[in-house]
Order: C-alpha cells, then structure tokens, then sequence
C-alpha cells in the first residue's frame, strides 16, 4: 500500500515539475511562439473555406491562393482602418489623461463638498481612470507590433493549409488502429474547428455593432474600439467589459455624462444579445467554459504569452477542454472546465 501511495505521489510530483518547465519554456520562447500560436488561430479559421472550395472541385493551388489573397486582403483593410487611428489615439493620450483627471478631481471636490471626506492622494492612487485609456493604447501598440512577423506568420498559414489536408493519411499510416485512433482526432478537429467559425462570426458581429454604435454616437475612432470589441470577445463575459471601458472614458471625455452613459448602455445591450442569446443558439452548452476557469486563462496566459496571450486565452483553454473531452479517461476534466451543469431530474416514482 506504502509503495502504490509513494508511487502515485512520485507520479503527481512529476507531473507538476513537466508542467512547470513547460510553462517556463514558453514564456522564454514567446517572441517565437506567439507567431506561431496566431498561425495557428487564422489557420484554424481559413481552414472551412479551403476545404469548400476544395469540395466544390477548385484545384488546391487556386483555393489556397484566394484564402491568402482573403487573408491578405482582410489584413490589410484592417492595417489602413485601424493603424492610423492607433498612432493618432496614442498621439493624443496624454491629452486625454490630462482632461480625464481633470474631471476626475471635479468629482472629487463634488464628493467632498457633499461632506463625504475622501483624501485626494488615496483617491487618484487607487482609482486612477487615465490608467485605462494607457492600458488601452499599449496593449493596441503591442498588437501592432505584430506587424514585423506578418511574413512569417503569413508562411506559417499557408504550411498549415497545406498540411491540413493530407495529415489524416498520414496518420492512417504510422498508427496500429488508425480507424479507433482517427474518430478521436477527427471529433477533437471538428469541434475545434466548429468552435473558431462560431466564435469569430459572432466577434465580428459584436465589433461591426459597437463600431456602428459608436459612429452614431459620434465617439472619435469607432472603428479601432470595434476592432477591440471584435479580439476582446474571444474572451467571454470579461472581454466585453473590458472593451468597454477606454470607449466610455473616451465618450465621457470627448463628449460628456450622456454620451458615456448611451455608449456603456450600447455595449451592455450588444454584449447581451452576442453572449447570451445568439451565441449559445448556435455553441451549445457543450462548448463553453466556467467564469472562474476563464479569468484563470485570461491571468495565466496572459503572463506567459504577454497581450496577444490574453487574446488568445480562452481558445487556447478550449482547444485543451475539447481535447480532454474526447477521450473517456480525461472527459471529466473538461466537465471541471466547463460552464455549471444543469440539474438532472429526479425520475418519477412508479
């Protein structure tokens, strides 16, 4: 009994230690890992419309061609939208601050005045709004770096592509029951890829809304807080607020108490309609993950893959739940993973 406890705990020890070098590999080989992890991402994505095009007997150079010339194409209308407005919001953020804290201290004296003492030192220390707006502006800063490995993650995709097609017989050959083997490997690739088309169909509604939103309102740079609502949504419930924060400082700032109000009340209703009726029509319950599970990912990748990591958290978690979840021996995993189960009902009593 000593022996099997000494070897489990031996076993569990090991464990740990493997996944603490790992982790601390990747965060050593981010700059080199980050790329390929996007690849990957916009692979996954493109992969539908090059299997369609292939089904509908388009030869695979050409159907690889017209998904890059998309990709490009996509890539490039998103560079002239939203870098110029990168570079102009970043220009005039020290603008912002300043105005923003000067509201900040109106409010301040207004509390006071009210009789209610609150320090002004305390106050701007730990509630400081135009940390926000510059959270914001360096975490778009650092998506735009990403700009200087466009060839190689742009390489990278069209391997992938390439690969895509061909790696089931590939696998067929080296393993000893491919048919057993394969059903895994074909329902974990399904999901996965279920899982990305549904979720950046509705990203790209939540952002093409908010941007609409926000032009009505006339909140400068609609587009670049669109194209955040659009990336922040792969992470539920959190993204969304998080979004919404620099767009209603920028609001309030630009325009005043009633534009922030209608603009916080614009992400509210379309994160709600996206999050809670639409996308789960489609998802299922099957595919989601717990609150407390998200905000772990959104902290642990973020620290090891710096901001492009919290982009990617919540796929990179849900790409190992579905992977877990395709095998009986760690299905109950990703049941710990995943959003509240419903109740069973209790049988009737004959």
């Amino acid at each position: 009994m000593i022996n099997t406890v000494s070897g489990r705990q031996r076993q569990i020890l090991l464990t740990i230690a493997a996944f603490v070098i790992v982790v601390a590999g990747m965060r050593e080989a981010q700059p080199l890992l980050v790329p390929f992890l996007l690849s990957g991402f916009i692979a996954i994505i493109a992969a539908p419309a090059l299997f369609f095009l292939k089904q509908h007997r388009i030869p695979t150079g050409v159907a690889l061609l017209l998904v890059i010339l998309t990709i490009i194409g996509t890539g490039m209308l998103l560079g002239v939208l939203v870098g110029s407005s990168i570079d102009d919001f970043s220009a005039q953020l020290p603008l912002y601050q300043e105005k923003l804290r000067g509201q900040t201290s109106s409010l301040l004296q207004w509390i006071t005045s009210l009789g209610i003492p609150l320090p002004e030192q305390a106050f701007s220390k730990f509630l400081d709004p135009g940390k926000a707006i510059k959270m914001a502006a360096q975490g778009l800063n650092s998506l735009g770096n990403l700009v200087t490995n466009t060839l190689l993650i742009l390489l990278t995709v069209i391997f992938i592509l390439l690969e895509a097609s061909g790696f089931p017989a590939k696998l067929r050959r080296i393993l000893g029951n491919p048919e057993e083997s394969l059903v895994h490997f074909e329902q974990f690739t399904k999901n996965i890829k279920y899982y990305m088309v549904i979720k950046t169909a509705t990203s790209l509604l939540t952002g093409v809304a908010v941007a609409l939103w926000l032009t009505v309102i006339g909140v400068d740079y609609p587009v670049l807080w669109g194209v955040l609502a659009f990336l922040l949504n792969y992470i539920p419930n959190i993204g969304s607020v998080i979004a919404a924060v620099p767009a209603v400082l920028l609001a309030l700032i630009q325009i005043g108490t009633g534009a922030a109000l209608w603009t916080g009340v614009g992400y509210l209703i379309i994160n709600s309609l996206v999050g809670n009726v639409i996308e789960p029509r489609f998802m299922g319950r099957g595919l989601g993950l717990s609150s407390l599970v998200v905000f772990i990912s959104l902290v642990f990748w973020g620290w090891v893959l710096g901001t492009v990591g919290m982009f990617l958290s919540v796929p990179l978690t849900m790409t190992i739940k579905i992977a877990l979840d395709s095998r009986e021996e760690t299905r109950w995993i990703a049941i710990l993973l995943g959003p509240e189960v419903d109740k069973e009902k209790p049988k009737p009593t004959e």
